[in-house]
C-alpha cells in the first residue's frame, strides 16, 4: 500500500510538470507496465484529480483543470518559493494582497514537512519588507483587465491622466506590466490609433467588454525593454544618451530602472538611457552616479555640466575655512 501511494504521488507530480504524457512514457518513468498506469490514473481520478486521456498514436494522459482540483504536489525549491512569495507580497501594490497573503501562507505552513516549515520560518524571521505608500489597484480590475487581454476582446474604461483630465478610452488590451510598485496596462488605443500605457491605479473599467478583435504585432519584440525607454526616456524634454565607464552591472546597481535603461557595450562599459525635463536634474543625476561618463545627447546637457561645475567651484571657495 506504501508503494502504491508513493508511485500514486510521483504520477501526481509528472502530470502536473508537463501538459501530456504518452502512456508508454510513464510507464518507463515509473517502472511499472501500461496496464498499472490505466489502474493509478483511474485511482487519482477517483480522487478528485481530473486527468484526460489523450487522443493519438500510443495514447496519453494530461492533467485537466476543475473547480474540485486538490492541492498541488509542490517539491520543496517550489514550496519555499512560493511560501517567499507570498511572504514579500505582503508590501505589494495590490489591494488587499497583504490580507489574502497571510491567510493563503498560513494554509500553506500547515500541510509543509516539518523540514520546509523550519526553512520558511528562517526566511521569513530574516525578511524585511518594506511598505509601499501610494495607490493601489483592485485585484478585481487587474483580473478584468488580464481576462480581456486573453481573450482578445476591447476594453472600455474612464482614464485620469496625470495632469488631472479626465477621458473614456477604447483600448484593445495586450499586456499588464508591473513596474516596481507600479501596474500598467500597454495597449492599442483604438481612437488614437497608436500604442499607449496606462496606469491602471488611474483607470476604472467599463462592463462588459467590447468587441472581439485580432491582435496585432506588438511594436517590440522585447516589450519590457521597450516599455523601459518610454517611462524613463522618451516622455521628457531632454534624452540623454551616455556611454558610462562601467559594466552594465555595475551601473544598473547605481541606476534604478525606473530612472534610465543600461544596455552593454563590452566588459567594462555601457549605454546609459535617462531623461528628464530639467537639465540641472540629469547633470546632478550623471555626476551622481559615481562613474566616468562621455555624453552624446543631448549637446546642452554638456554646456550645462560645465557651468554646474563653475557654480559647484564658487560655491566650493567661498565655505568656511577655504
Amino acid at each position: 500500500m506504501l508503494e502504491t501511494s508513493a508511485r500514486l504521488l510521483r504520477l501526481l507530480g509528472l502530470l502536473q510538470a508537463h501538459r501530456d504524457w504518452p502512456g508508454s512514457a510513464l510507464a518507463e518513468r515509473l517502472g511499472v507496465s501500461p496496464r498499472t498506469v490505466r489502474r493509478d490514473v483511474g485511482k487519482l481520478r477517483a480522487l478528485g484529480y481530473p486527468v484526460d486521456a489523450v487522443a493519438g498514436v500510443g495514447g496519453g494522459y494530461q492533467l485537466g483543470t476543475g473547480a474540485a482540483l486538490p492541492p498541488l504536489l509542490l517539491d520543496d525549491d517550489e514550496a519555499v518559493a512560493i511560501a517567499v512569495g507570498l511572504r514579500t507580497a505582503a508590501g505589494g501594490a495590490v489591494t488587499g494582497i497583504a490580507e489574502t497573503s497571510v491567510r493563503a501562507l498560513a494554509k500553506l505552513e500547515q500541510v509543509l514537512p516539518s523540514r520546509l516549515r523550519h526553512q520558511v520560518g528562517t526566511l521569513s524571521s530574516a525578511m524585511v519588507t518594506m511598505p509601499m505608500l501610494g495607490p493601489t489597484v483592485d485585484p478585481a480590475t487587474l483580473t478584468a483587465i488580464a481576462s480581456a487581454a486573453r481573450d482578445h476582446r476591447r476594453l472600455r474604461f474612464d482614464y485620469i491622466a496625470h495632469n488631472g483630465t479626465a477621458s473614456v478610452r477604447d483600448v484593445e488590451p495586450y499586456r499588464l506590466i508591473q513596474n516596481g510598485r507600479r501596474w500598467y496596462l500597454f495597449a492599442w488605443d483604438v481612437g488614437r490609433s497608436d500604442w499607449r500605457r496606462f496606469r491602471v491605479d488611474r483607470l476604472s473599467t467599463r462592463i462588459p467588454t467590447g468587441p472581439r478583435f485580432s491582435p496585432r504585432p506588438l511594436p517590440a519584440a522585447d516589450l519590457a525593454a521597450h516599455f523601459a525607454m518610454g517611462v524613463t526616456t522618451d516622455l521628457y524634454r531632454y534624452q540623454a544618451v551616455l556611454t558610462m565607464h562601467g559594466s552594465a552591472r555595475e551601473v544598473a546597481d547605481e541606476v534604478p530602472p525606473t530612472i534610465g535603461v543600461v544596455e552593454p557595450v563590452s566588459e567594462d562599459t555601457c549605454t546609459l538611457r535617462i531623461g528628464s525635463d530639467s537639465l540641472d536634474q540629469l547633470a546632478v543625476w550623471v555626476a551622481a552616479f559615481g562613474f566616468e561618463f562621455e555624453i552624446h545627447e543631448p549637446p546642452e546637457l554638456a554646456e550645462h555640466l560645465r557651468t554646474l561645475t563653475a557654480r559647484l567651484q564658487r560655491a566650493a571657495g567661498t565655505a568656511t575655512g577655504s
